[in-house]
């Protein structure tokens, strides 16, 4: 299959990588040249515009965009709109609202599907986890390529119509806040209690057959071991909190009780008072998706 990449940031170069290792072609656009020039490195076709991939893509276009939620969709699909019809298929891989893909969905001329992604930049190693809405006859022409992106077979199938891939992830991401935040909690117990305590040793510990064993845990350790059980510099300071917020709106909007979730997207927009429940938050998340880990001043 020859698969259009529009967006090659961190996870877009990955899934120009994941593809290309699966004996599949790959034309890849962005607007950074440098971008650009490292999916060609990888093996990739490049195009110098929307327009120019699209052409080069030929009749039944297969196009995955993993750029920005927001403008850079709508921008994209605008510019890509003169060039699709029914027989094409495009993938949206971003973290955007399930809302507007619906009505994405709606709009473009081809068949569209919201790809919600889990995984990080481990993903270049191990594949993505996949949570997929739309139409399910593009999401079976689409599976050689989610085949290669995901973990495999296992790592990805379709939710349900447009909206249900982003709505799945944006939930994901809401008990993602609220695992990070126990994490943090129990460990800042462990950091204030009652013993001078190692606190990679305790997390590796309890990776190893405990009930509360994962990866995110996995990430404590490696957070301890390179900055200290005490966090060194990293900051009280947690970014984020789109996703989580949409998790919690929807949450009211049904009635659902999500008090966790709730809590722990508070202690996000609360990240202005020295924690250390949170300054772990804010080293997990170098850990799982490589953002930047504010530090705190000398």
């Amino acid at each position: 299959m020859e698969l259009g990449v529009v967006g090659l940031g961190r996870m877009g170069q990955i899934v120009v990588e994941r593809v290309l290792t699966e004996g599949h072609d790959v034309v890849a656009f962005d607007i950074d040249d440098e971008a650009v020039a490292t999916a060609a490195d990888a093996g990739a076709g490049t195009a110098d515009s929307l327009s120019a991939l699209a052409d080069r893509l030929g009749d039944e276009k297969r196009i995955w965009l993993m750029v920005p939620a927001g403008d850079a969709v709508d921008a994209a699909l605008d510019e890509l709109e003169p060039h699709l019809s029914g027989a094409d298929v495009v993938v949206d891989g971003g973290n955007s609202h399930f809302e507007d893909s619906v009505r994405r969905a709606e709009s473009t001329p081809a068949a569209y599907l919201d790809c919600g992604t889990s995984g990080g930049p481990a993903g270049a190693d191990l594949g993505f986890s996949l949570m997929v809405g739309g139409p399910e006859d593009a999401y079976e022409t689409m599976r050689p390529v989610f085949d290669a992106v995901a973990t495999g077979p296992d790592g990805h199938d379709r939710m349900g119509p447009a909206g249900a891939g982003h709505y799945v992830k944006m939930v994901h991401n809401g008990v993602e806040y609220a695992l990070m935040q126990a994490y943090g909690e129990g460990f800042e117990l462990l950091f204030e209690g009652r013993y001078d305590l190692d606190l990679e040793a305790v997390a590796r510990t309890w990776n190893n057959g405990a009930v509360i064993r994962s990866w995110l845990l996995e990430l404590c350790e490696e957070a301890f071991r390179e900055e200290g059980s005490d966090l060194g510099d990293v900051a009280d300071h947690v970014a984020g909190g789109s996703t989580g917020t949409w998790t919690v709106w929807e949450a009211l909007e049904r009635e659902v009780p999500v008090p966790l979730i709730h809590q722990a997207l508070a202690e996000r927009f609360a990240s202005r008072r020295d924690r250390f429940s949170r300054r772990l938050a804010n080293r997990l998340r170098y850990g799982f998706g490589r953002h930047e880990v504010a530090r705190r001043e000398e």
